[in-house]
């Protein structure tokens, strides 16, 4: 067999190959496709047969993302009810394991860094791995972010990137704009993957803030995966403990709506930069 018969072989098999490689993409693609197509409406129901009140378990319902007055079959929920279960618990799982989308951060404008977890399972095991930055970024945020400003914010995907896209593009802006309104002074806002709220510690002794912000992915329930908390503390410190943080929770457009939150943030840092206090002993000021 001479080396053009050969050649011609080859090539034929590579684009052989090369079309089954597509034909396989595509049809990935759009399964893909399908999938980001489907919506599925929970309707809230009375399931209770017969109900003594339905009227009052439609009223309950109506004020609460609790599963009440679904009914049963024998011992167990309905399908019905368990499949909504089942689609709750998947988004819950969601909600920790995916990445918050690289086009919102930039969106945002807002600089990437990294906690010293390396991975999901080491964050989850290791609780003080997500509370400290690793060595990168430290050293660029000592010779990149300013230094010396009133407030430093941290965005954090935290328990759930799905509660930090869902919130934080009417939540972040709302904030800056109330600070800036006051004449309050801030740093360049970023985002750490990854990160636990102890990690605004590390980050103010690298910047020298009066006020760390951390706007964080709340660990998400079979009620929403969609909420965000924040955490707000004056100058911490080596000698920092739990209680010396104020913590304004269940913001989400079920809760606490992201741009009424973000107004109230920005109230609630000026008085902690007031009486230069947070958490326990700001509430014992108050």
């Amino acid at each position: 067999m001479d080396i053009q018969t050969i050649v011609k072989q080859v090539m034929e098999e590579l684009q052989k190959e090369g079309q089954i490689k597509s034909q396989h993409m595509a049809k990935e693609e759009k399964e893909e496709s399908n999938v980001r197509n489907i919506i599925y409406e929970q309707i809230k129901q009375v399931g209770v047969e017969q109900p003594a009140n339905r009227e009052e378990i439609e009223k309950v319902q109506s004020i609460t993302p609790a599963r009440i007055g679904i009914g049963h079959t024998g011992t167990r929920m309905k399908t019905k009810n368990y499949l909504e279960f089942r689609i709750d618990h998947a988004a819950a799982q969601d909600a920790v394991f995916k990445d918050v989308s690289q086009d919102l951060l930039k969106e945002l404008k807002l600089p990437v860094l990294f906690s010293k977890s390396e991975t999901m399972d080491q964050y989850l095991m290791d609780l003080d791995s997500g509370r400290q930055l690793n060595d990168t970024s430290r050293k660029w945020a000592a010779e990149n972010l300013p230094k010396n400003k009133q407030v430093q914010i941290i965005v954090s995907d935290g328990l759930s990137s799905t509660g930090v896209e869902a919130n934080i593009r009417d939540l972040l802006p709302a904030l800056v704009q109330g600070l800036t309104s006051k004449n309050i002074t801030i740093g360049d806002p970023v985002f750490i993957k990854r990160s636990r709220v102890w990690i605004q510690d590390d980050l103010a002794s690298i910047v020298n803030c009066d006020c760390v912000i951390s706007l964080i992915g709340e660990r998400p329930g079979l009620a929403t995966a969609k909420s965000i908390s924040a955490y707000l503390i004056y100058q911490p410190n080596e000698d920092t403990v739990e209680a010396d943080r104020t913590v304004i929770s269940n913001i989400h457009e079920g809760g606490v709506p992201p741009v009424e939150a973000g107004a109230h943030l920005a109230d609630l840092i000026e008085v902690i930069l007031k009486h230069k206090a947070s958490g326990v002993k700001l509430a014992q000021l108050k």
